[in-house]
């Protein structure tokens, strides 16, 4: 009985916990307090919510959530798996197919098939639509039919507020490389966080640095989150109160015709230049494509809301449960989050500036806030600038001269995503 119960007690989490574990202690700790931020401040919580859980359910231990399967040779005469095949130099081995090979030793032929043993934990078989890029893809799928590039188009020169904003990542680039803990591939990693979008940084971070793709996620959503907390002392920094008072003319209505051609000359330029960034403006663009023809209604609706949150709520899970506590809990995630909000500052400064170019250039005649909604923060970005503008003026309305940079900023960032993935995908 005794030594029934001590088998009982060292198979509980709490023996796992009190014998080394006290990192995943500290996780369950920080998933409890990302709960709360997601429910109770609302900070993006339909990704943060998902995120949180996984990283609380991977580090409750004896889980097996994460299991890999196991395979072996199954003998198909015994019924049974052995360890390996036979190991005898009489041995002539024929090859039907790679996973069928039949053994003969001394005139009897006996077959062995490669077969699952064991199969994985939950989380390993969900993880595959991050590893393989499927969830990004989807998302952008999801928010191409929900998002309306009217904006951009009325008002074509608010794109190069889009790519001036993606300085940010590049700058962030720069500066993580020359860290000895971080080599180009995390470097690239790190600075799409930049991007403020975070279905573009994990897509990146997955190819090209997995095993930080925990802190990454969590930085790029804290920081979306964070917009409205962030972005306000840049814009008033570098900004002064008659720039912030500028009224813009109002925007042109744009033709369904453009509307629908829009996506497919995008998809056509973008991919021809950079290849690798196919998924991502493809499925953006194809979300947006339907949506503009109003020919497929459900599938607008569909997209646009039970494909796009329950994708959400599987990549969620799948990024949360990387966050395990002895590889999340190093300098290297505080550096990451250090990096992010450098990341994020520039990428908005940088917009400011390019849109106080734009201002002088115009003689006067764009608003350079509309800048800072350059970041792919969408539609959060182009709600501050809207607010900011009217702590200034009251009958100011800038929101959609303002969504014109912040959905060129989503084009921009997938943009930059593919180029770093020819430098080092």
């Amino acid at each position: 009985m005794i030594e029934l119960l001590k088998e009982l007690w060292q198979s509980t989490g709490i023996f796992e916990y009190l014998h080394g574990n006290w990192q995943n202690v500290i996780m369950i700790l920080i998933a409890l307090v990302l709960i709360y931020l997601a429910i109770v401040k609302k900070f993006e919580p339909y990704l943060l919510l998902p995120i949180a859980f996984g990283m609380l359910l991977i580090n409750l231990p004896l889980g097996g959530l994460f299991a890999e399967p196991v395979y072996g040779w199954f003998n198909v005469a015994e019924g049974v798996f052995v360890d390996a095949l036979p190991n005898n130099p009489d041995a002539i081995f024929n090859y039907i197919s790679p996973e069928v090979v039949q053994v003969e030793i001394g005139g009897v032929i006996t077959e062995y098939q490669w077969q699952l043993k064991e199969v994985g934990g939950l989380i390993h078989y969900l993880y595959q639509g991050v590893k393989l890029g499927i969830y990004p893809s989807l998302i952008f799928l999801g928010i191409g039919a929900t998002t309306d590039f009217g904006p951009l188009i009325a008002n074509p020169k608010s794109m190069l507020l889009g790519a001036a904003a993606q300085f940010g990542i590049f700058f962030t680039f720069l500066i993580a490389v020359l860290i000895p803990q971080f080599n180009g591939l995390e470097a690239a990693s790190i600075a799409i966080i930049g991007g403020a979008d975070g279905p573009t940084a994990i897509y990146l971070t997955s190819r090209l640095a997995p095993h930080l793709l925990g802190a990454i996620s969590i930085a790029a959503y804290s920081y979306m989150a964070l917009v409205p907390v962030i972005q306000p002392p840049i814009i008033r920094l570098l900004t002064t109160k008659k720039e912030r008072q500028i009224k813009m003319e109002q925007l042109e209505n744009v033709s369904q015709l453009k509307k629908i051609l829009f996506p497919i000359i995008v998809t056509i330029l973008v991919v021809l230049i950079i290849p690798s960034c196919a998924p991502l403006i493809g499925s953006l663009m194809l979300g947006n494509l339907i949506k503009e023809s109003k020919v497929v209604p459900k599938l607008v609706e569909t997209a646009s809301n039970a494909l796009l949150y329950i994708v959400t709520i599987l990549l969620g899970i799948s990024v949360g449960a990387t966050a395990v506590g002895e590889v999340f809990l190093t300098l290297d995630t505080l550096l990451i989050i250090g990096l992010g909000v450098v990341a994020f500052a520039v990428a908005t400064a940088s917009g400011v500036i390019g849109g106080k170019i734009m201002c002088w250039a115009t003689g006067g005649k764009v608003n350079p806030m509309i800048g800072a909604a350059g970041v792919s923060a969408v539609p959060m970005a182009a709600r501050v600038v809207q607010i900011e503008g009217q702590k200034e003026d009251p009958t100011n309305f800038l929101l959609m001269h303002a969504m014109g940079p912040n959905v060129s900023g989503v084009i921009g960032s997938a943009i930059a995503a593919g180029a770093l993935l020819v430098f080092f995908g």
